[in-house]
């Protein structure tokens, strides 16, 4: 005698929204991240101008920036993720350089007159959480994380 299947509880599907696009590893290419990624946002319920698009838009752009910076390899591109999974927004940018790996975690402040390092600075103090990751096979992923207002 076969038993009968067990009645499982309906349970609400698990939405999660994705965009991944490449970029040229150059300050046109990191603005275009960062345009994109708030027209996706904004696409995905996330209204432009408002105080998580703006955070997203400063984190999008520190973090491209930094790839464009500090990760660039030339002729290889970087990549931007971004996903909406319930409330909780994640950017990922990924280059291809793996040697220039800033900490996770506690950030360094810099020298008063410095003309850099406040980038993670501002990274640090707007995301919830952040990380940066080995990437497959070469390079990095510095990760972020936002939770979103209801």
């Amino acid at each position: 005698m076969t038993p009968l299947p067990t009645a499982v509880a309906p349970q609400a599907p698990a939405t999660a929204n994705a965009f991944t696009q490449r970029f040229s590893s150059t300050p046109r290419g990191a603005r275009l991240a960062r345009r994109l990624a708030l027209h996706q946002l904004d696409a995905w319920g996330v209204p432009y101008g408002s105080t998580a698009s703006d955070t997203a838009a400063v984190l999008v752009a520190e973090l491209a920036a930094n790839a464009v910076t500090h990760g660039r390899v030339p002729g290889r591109d970087f990549e931007l993720v971004v996903r909406l999974t319930g409330r909780t927004l994640r950017i990922e940018v990924s280059d291809t350089r793996g040697e220039h790996r800033p900490p996770s975690g506690a950030v360094a402040e810099p020298a008063p007159l410095a003309e850099e390092g406040r980038g993670l600075l501002l990274v640090a103090a707007l995301a919830d959480r952040w990380e940066v990751l080995d990437r497959a096979p070469i390079g990095k992923t510095v990760a972020v994380e936002l939770e979103l207002p209801r």
